[in-house]
């Protein structure tokens, strides 16, 4: 894979149950650019990006992921993989007993951080979405827009390459979600790659970037008008 990227699919196919979901695709992301995945329901956007955590296996070509041969890769050293890879889910995912600071310092702990850096690297993301002052806070008591701001915080815990955003805007309401993309977008221009699925085609209008379509199986940049 090139130096400068982060994701590269060489000819890649995905099928289930003999129907071919990716076909022989190509995709190429850098570091530090922003994109977004378009698709119909049952297009195959979520296979596209199981396959980038490992969490789909291709039938034919080459998945490499943040300096990862994932096509390869054992199934023991997946979570190293997965920690250069932050993953923002529409639904939140967060722990209900648990409060903003231990939702996001969670993953930290898992991997064996000391006490002293987690501390640390969860008040420094909390302060990079806004909510240092919700630290205390429980799931519950928040709004949508900062719920998805504790998700984003948390997959940003372990300083990942890549960014993967799920449908982050397909819960809240237009300003939440223009709250949440202008985040996206600063988080960007820090340098991180970004991939983000959406059908909002209102906000890729708002904040435009390069956009690909998965349609019958293929995936090919388009502009959207």
């Amino acid at each position: 894979m090139s130096v400068n990227g982060v994701i590269e699919l060489n000819n890649v196919t995905v099928s289930f149950d003999q129907n071919t979901v990716l076909d022989s695709i190509n995709f190429y992301l850098g570091t530090g650019e922003f994109c977004y995945v378009i698709g119909r329901t049952g297009a195959g956007k979520s296979s596209f990006l199981k396959l980038l955590y490992r969490d789909v296996t291709p039938d034919n070509g080459l998945v490499h992921v943040a300096d990862f041969d994932v096509t390869r890769l054992p199934d023991k050293k997946i979570p190293y993989l997965r920690r250069r890879i932050g993953v923002v889910f529409q639904d939140f995912q967060l722990l209900p007993d648990r409060n903003v600071f231990d939702n996001v310092g969670f993953a930290l702990r898992v991997t064996g951080h000391k006490k002293s850096f987690i501390k640390h690297r969860v008040l420094e993301v909390l302060g990079l979405v806004g909510l240092s002052h919700k630290r205390n806070a429980m799931p519950n008591d928040l709004s949508g827009g900062e719920k998805q701001r504790v998700v984003i915080a948390r997959a940003l815990a372990n300083e990942p390459r890549l960014l993967l955003a799920d449908e982050p805007t397909g819960n809240l309401d237009p300003e939440a979600s223009s709250s949440i993309m202008e985040l996206l977008r600063q988080i960007n221009n820090r340098g991180m790659a970004v991939l983000m699925v959406t059908h909002d085609y209102d906000v890729i209008r708002k904040f435009p970037a390069r956009t690909v379509q998965i349609e019958n199986g293929e995936l090919n940049d388009i502009k959207i008008i």
